[in-house]
């Protein structure tokens, strides 16, 4: 594969979720990355998470299965697992053993508690992580219960992005001349670190800690979903005063004076209802007329099928078919160390 990580070899153990997004995202920018892979459970090679991948079956209960994975260690740039801590250990490829192989090697451990800690070794889920981190209290209607983001936060922002950003870190201090290193993502942690600027509104008094009452958790008028005539949804994001003031004059709204209280909370319930009210006089496609493309800071709330289709996607090629499925593009995009077109795992 083309790309930024071109020459870069990763070992990734076949795991579920945040490890196999950690492999996609290196193999996405030109990483060779090998998956081991138990006898007979190859990876779905229908998945993105799956792609551009190099399959080794291998048998980790027996000596010549543990064996051959040390060897591919020893080339190795970067080794991803994502076991509970001591599983590896266990196994005869912990750190310790790798790393005296290897001592450039880069070893990258995904978990949701981490390696230490008192709950390092219970089992869990991206719900658990981020209601441990404080992420899931905020993620809600006002008086409702938490809502998980699916397992957006945890599994993939905290924990397969952030293990990926930590590769790529670990590997350019091992290539300028450092060694290489253990690399503990937690998704706790990570998700933590995702919450910094609400812990930051938080810290100096701009942030309630309640669901659904600040400005960026639906609780502004001006910052949230509307549902239309037809039964589907737009949102809005006006919160400077120039969009929302574009908002105003495209809905008809610059002679209700109701509007001018923009950024007192206590009218936010009170402006909320008449912007329920007014998004449900047009279709979602009349609204997409009146706002898409202004700096009302508007966009249709589109379905998965849907995403796919829709012309600004279409023309930056959001989507791309991948052995006859479509799937979310490699990201970000580089000016210069353009990436292949990905690839089904082989």
């Amino acid at each position: 594969m083309a790309g930024p990580l071109t020459g870069i070899n990763i070992i990734e153990f076949a795991g579920l979720g945040p490890g196999p997004f950690c492999g996609m995202m290196l193999a996405d920018q030109g990483a060779t990355v090998t998956v081991l892979h138990r006898p007979g459970r190859p990876p779905d090679p229908r998945l993105a998470l799956s792609r551009s991948r190099n399959l080794v079956e291998i048998d980790l209960k027996s000596a010549e299965g543990i064996e051959t994975a040390r060897k591919l260690a020893k080339k190795a740039d970067g080794l991803i697992e994502g076991f509970r801590p001591g599983v590896m250990e266990r196994l005869g490829l912990g750190p310790d053993a790798l790393l005296s192989d290897n001592p450039k090697l880069v070893y990258g451990r995904m978990t949701g508690w981490g390696q230490y800690g008192s709950l390092a070794a219970a089992a869990g889920h991206d719900i658990n992580y981020i209601s441990l981190s404080g992420a899931l209290h905020a993620f809600g209607r006002a008086g409702e219960k938490p809502t998980p983001p699916t397992n957006m936060v945890g599994d993939f922002g905290g924990g397969g992005m952030m293990l990926a950003f930590g590769m790529v870190s670990a590997l350019l201090h091992a290539k300028t001349g450092g060694t290489g290193q253990v690399i503990d993502c937690a998704m706790t942690d990570g998700s933590a670190a995702l919450m910094a600027m609400i812990f930051d509104f938080h810290n100096i008094g701009h942030w309630r800690d309640e669901r659904g009452v600040n400005m960026l958790d639906t609780g502004a008028h001006f910052y949230d979903t509307y549902e239309t005539s037809d039964d589907k949804f737009v949102s809005i994001g006006s919160i400077e005063p120039q969009f929302y003031a574009e908002l105003r004059q495209v809905a008809g709204l610059e002679e209700d004076t109701d509007f001018d209280a923009q950024m007192d909370q206590r009218q936010w319930p009170a402006l909320k209802e008449k912007l329920t009210t007014l998004f449900k006089t047009k279709t979602r496609s009349q609204w997409c007329d009146l706002m898409e493309g202004t700096d009302i800071c508007f966009a249709p709330v589109l379905s998965l099928a849907e995403a796919k289709e829709h012309p600004h996607n279409v023309e930056r090629q959001t989507f791309v078919d991948v052995g006859g499925m479509m799937q979310p593009a490699p990201v970000p995009r580089y000016s210069v160390t353009v990436s292949d077109p990905p690839t089904r795992p082989v």
